[in-house]
Parts: C-alpha cells; sequence; structure tokens
C-alpha cells in the first residue's frame, strides 16, 4: 500500500529553508550582507598575508632559494591583487553595508536584492582568481599587470586569464555595491539629514561609490583588451600589431590612482567619527573634512600620470603630473590638521579605536610626506620602481587603511555583536603591530635609496641589503603574532565578552540610537534630524546641538 510522504515533506523543507545557514545564502539584510563582506574578506587577509610572510621570508638573507623564481611571481602578483581587491575594497564595502543605511536613518539598502548579488560577484570573483594555484598557475605578472609581458608570447599559460577574467568578475561586484551605495545615500536620508548633517564616514562612502563608478570602468575594458590580445588575435598592446604597451599604463593608472583613495577615504570616515567620541568633543571643522573628501575625489582623477614618470613622457606631460601632485596634498592636509585640533583640548579616553585612529593620522603623514616626494619628477626618476615606493604605499595603505579598519573593527564590534572587543588584549594588538609594522616597512626607505629594487625574488650579498630585509621579516613576524592575537580576542569576545549596552562609548550618530545588535527594521519610526549629532540631543534635550546651528 502507497504512504502519503507530501505532509511530513512540506515541513521538513520549511525547515531547511528556515535553517541559519539558508537564511545567509539567501538574505537581503544588509547588516547581514556587511557581515559576510567583513567575514570574507577577513579571511582573504588572512590568505593575503600568509602570501606576505613567505616574501619576506625568501628576501630574508641575500642569495636565499627558498621560493622559486616562479612562485615568488605568483606570491606576490597575488598578495598585491587579494589585499587589494579581495582584502580593503570588500571589507569597506562591508563596513558601509552594514552601517550607512543606520547612519542615515534607513531601514535597508535602496537595493537589497542588487546588493546580495554583489557580494556574490565577489565571493566567486575572489575564489577564481585564486583557482590558478590548485594547477600552478596563478597570476604572476604584478597586481598593475604590466603590458607587453601579459601577450601570450610571454605569459602562454592559464596565469594571466585567470587574473583577467577574475578582475572583471570583482568589478562587477564593486559596480553593484557602488550603485547601492550612492542611491541610497542620496536618496534614503531620514527627515532633516541634510548633505551638511550626513556623518563623514557616509561622505566618504559616497566619494568613494562615485571613484568607483568612475574608475572602473578603465579597468575592466583594459582586462578584457587582454584577454582579447590573448585569444582573439587583436593588438591593443601588441607592438608587432600596431598596438601601444603604454595605453595599458595610461588605464590602468587612471583606475590606480582613484583606487588608493577608494580604499584610503573610508578608514579616513572611520576615525572621523572615532576622534571626535573619544575626545569629546565635535568633530573640528567638519565642512573641511566634508568637503576635502570631494576634493579629493575630484582630484585622484588627474593625477594618474606621476605613476607613469619613468614611462618616458614628453616633460610637459611630467610637468603637469608634477603640479597636480603637489596640489593634491592640500585637501589632504586639510584633514590632518582638522584630526589634530579635534583632540586637541578634548578629554581623550584612550580605547584601543582611539590609539589606532591617532595611529592612522600619523602613520598615513609619512605615507602622504613620501608620497609628495614621489610625485616629483626628478626624485621619483631615482627611487622608481625601488623598494622606497614599496614603504610608501604600505604606509599609505597599512599604515593608513589597516589601522583604520581596525579602529572601526574596535569601535562597531560592539553594536555589530552587542559584545565588546577585550581591551587589554586589544591594546597589546595595537602595539604589536604599530612596532611590527615599522620595523617592517620603515627599513624599506632605506633600501630603496640604496638600490634595491622592487619584485626581485633574490639579491647578491655584498649590497648592503641583507641586515634589513633581516629587520623586515622580524618585524613581518611581529604583525603575524599580533594578527593571531586579534583573532583569538575576536572569538573570545564574540563569545564570552563583556555586554555592550546599546551606547557604550557615548557616540553621537544614528546607529547608536538601535540596539545592539540593530533589529532587521532597524528603526521602529524613521527618525528626525535636526543636527549633525542625533543621539547627543536625544541625550541631552537640555543643550542639543540643534540649539547651536550645527
Amino acid at each position: 500500500m502507497a504512504t502519503y510522504t507530501g505532509a511530513v515533506a512540506a515541513p521538513a523543507r520549511r525547515r531547511f529553508l528556515d535553517s541559519g545557514l539558508v537564511d545567509w545564502i539567501t538574505t537581503s539584510d544588509h547588516k547581514k550582507i556587511g557581515i559576510l563582506y567583513l567575514l570574507t574578506s577577513g579571511f582573504f587577509f588572512l590568505v593575503g598575508g600568509v602570501e606576505a610572510m613567505l616574501l619576506r621570508i625568501q628576501l630574508t638573507r641575500a642569495n636565499l632559494q627558498i621560493l622559486s623564481p616562479e612562485l615568488y611571481n605568483q606570491l606576490f602578483t597575488m598578495h598585491g591583487t587579494t589585499m587589494i581587491f579581495l582584502v580593503v575594497m570588500p571589507i569597506l564595502a562591508g563596513f558601509g553595508n552594514y552601517f550607512v543605511p543606520l547612519q542615515i536613518g534607513a531601514r535597508d539598502m535602496a537595493f537589497p536584492k542588487l546588493n546580495a548579488l554583489g557580494y556574490w560577484f565577489f565571493l566567486f570573483g575572489g575564489i577564481f582568481i585564486n583557482l590558478g594555484f590548485l594547477v600552478g598557475q596563478a597570476p604572476d605578472t604584478g597586481w598593475y599587470n604590466y603590458a607587453n609581458q601579459t601577450e601570450l608570447a610571454f605569459t602562454p599559460g592559464l596565469n594571466e586569464d585567470f587574473w583577467a577574467l577574475g578582475i572583471n568578475i570583482l568589478g562587477i561586484g564593486s559596480i553593484t555595491s557602488s550603485v547601492n551605495l550612492v542611491v541610497t545615500i542620496v536618496k534614503m536620508r531620514a527627515p532633516g539629514m541634510s548633505f551638511n548633517r550626513m556623518p563623514i564616514f557616509c561622505w566618504t562612502l559616497l566619494v568613494m561609490a562615485v571613484l568607483i563608478l568612475g574608475a572602473m570602468p578603465s579597468l575592466t575594458t583594459s582586462s578584457i583588451e587582454i584577454f582579447l590580445d590573448r585569444h582573439i588575435g587583436t593588438s591593443f598592446y601588441v607592438v608587432s600589431g600596431g598596438g601601444d604597451p603604454i595605453l595599458w599604463q595610461h588605464e590602468f593608472w587612471f583606475f590606480g590612482h582613484p583606487e588608493v583613495y577608494i580604499l584610503v577615504l573610508p578608514a579616513m570616515g572611520m576615525i572621523s567619527e572615532i576622534i571626535p567620541v573619544f575626545s569629546r568633543k565635535p568633530l573640528f571643522g567638519y565642512s573641511f573634512v566634508a568637503w576635502s573628501t570631494v576634493a579629493i575625489g575630484f582630484l585622484s582623477f588627474g593625477v594618474w600620470a606621476h605613476h607613469m614618470f619613468a614611462a618616458g613622457l614628453p616633460l610637459v606631460a611630467d610637468g603637469l603630473f608634477d603640479f597636480m601632485s603637489v596640489i593634491f596634498a592640500i585637501p589632504t592636509a586639510l584633514k590632518i590638521f582638522n584630526w589634530i585640533g579635534s583632540l586637541w583640548g578634548g578629554t581623550l579616553i584612550f580605547t584601543t579605536a582611539l590609539l589606532n585612529a591617532v595611529a592612522f593620522v600619523g602613520m598615513f603623514t609619512i605615507g602622504g610626506l613620501t608620497g609628495v616626494m614621489l610625485g616629483v619628477v626628478p626624485i621619483d626618476w631615482q627611487v622608481n620602481s625601488s623598494y622606497f615606493v614599496v614603504a610608501h604605499f604600505h604606509y599609505v595603505l597599512f599604515g593608513g587603511t589597516a589601522f583604520g579598519v581596525f579602529a572601526g573593527t574596535y569601535y562597531w564590534f560592539p553594536k555589530i555583536s552587542g559584545r565588546l572587543l577585550d581591551e587589554r588584549m586589544g591594546k597589546w594588538h595595537f602595539w604589536l603591530t604599530f612596532i611590527g609594522f615599522n620595523v617592517t616597512f620603515f627599513p624599506m626607505h632605506i633600501v630603496g635609496i640604496l638600490g634595491m629594487s622592487r619584485r626581485v625574488y633574490t639579491y647578491p650579498a655584498g649590497e648592503g641589503w641583507s641586515g634589513s630585509n633581516t629587520i623586515e621579516t622580524i618585524g613581518a613576524f611581529i604583525i603575524f603574532f599580533a594578527t593571531a592575537l586579534f583573532i583569538y580576542n575576536f572569538f573570545y569576545s564574540l563569545m564570552r565578552g563583556e555586554k555592550a549596552g546599546d551606547n557604550p562609548w557615548g557616540a553621537y550618530t544614528l546607529e547608536w540610537a538601535t540596539s545592539s545588535p540593530p533589529p532587521v527594521y532597524n528603526f521602529k519610526k524613521i527618525p528626525v534630524v535636526r543636527s549633525r549629532r542625533p543621539v547627543w540631543d536625544l541625550d541631552h534635550p537640555d543643550d542639543p546641538d540643534w540649539k547651536r546651528g550645527h
């Protein structure tokens, strides 16, 4: 006799669809998507860190043969690609996804399903671009991927194809996320939240998204052209067919310099939120900080060729981009002075978040100063393609963005998880990272001036580089142990950390007006904003900011 199973199957199917895993896979909740971005980019951070450790071990002393030249090329290519496209960009997108709707008083992103699609493109692109390691043919021509070494004649394997196709997949995810951020910030702000009252973090995310929409098409188009050159027979960059490899440099760096500020601006936004909270005063020069962000975004499209001073451009072009590079320092300096002004005279509370924010200011300033040096043509000619450049961009991107992201993590972890990260372990993590960072990257300025080239897998004895490289490797191990401590702190605090409450820091922006973690709908009633510090207004009805015209 037949047995009817439909009544049993339906509830079982419903339980499966309602299970935690399926809920996370199918979610369009901006907060869960933000967490997915953060966790996935955190995993890729560990991958990129392992790649960096292997590179540093290989370069510890002269004439080491720990890695083959082929594997070294693959590791340094994938280290740069991973850290830029799979770590920093998506981790900033994660913070943006989670906190932008909360900060502007919205219930979700403008396009929730498109938002989810962007994450899955990022995940698939990250997996795809790393698949080359499984067949021993990972990308190996550098994260900048210069033509004409990408021609089929010089890179006949699948290495370049993994890079070109993977970058396009990642680009789709970046563009969908950026469209979402722009529309959400422009159209979904709470009543009363004018642009002049919007949190600086939202300002920086808005400019970042516009930069991605303006710059990413240049990279995606040129990477498609590389693929066509390799497999269809076109000659965009093939000299024998009438192409020009310098065209690739123009197209890449038209993306590449805005990309620097795609990676840095949101971290600037984070510390612009953190410094006022822990100095117990409003952000000094809000309008200058906001509009200098816009100026940086605009100017970033006009300095791309300062990466090409050694490419043989006309001297007139070199002079123009030299001038623009120096002008670029003005809006950045304005931010630094305003952050210092926010700290000056404040009641400073040295939490781990503030320590990382202050480190950002100091380390990014060093990176900015060496950036101005590299923007001067004669200096760039001397140190181009040397380890001086490696030191510079690590002071910008690690000394800047990484410390900013750590500051944001310690600051917002309570809102996401409902628990505080352990401050004692946090301070150990900060000081180990700060010391390890400077021990690793400051000596690179010296060996760069002494002539050590980038992108070499070994070097001869007698050049005076071994001592500095040994110190750099020691510093890398200090960062490794600091990162291990942070991971332990993360999981320990997630399970056993002190409960945070809704606003443990006494902060001012709207995300702190919700519970920790926030409810699915964010706000039962959309708030009305009357100043730049709406939570201060709620907590201090007798002394609100709006009475002072802020």
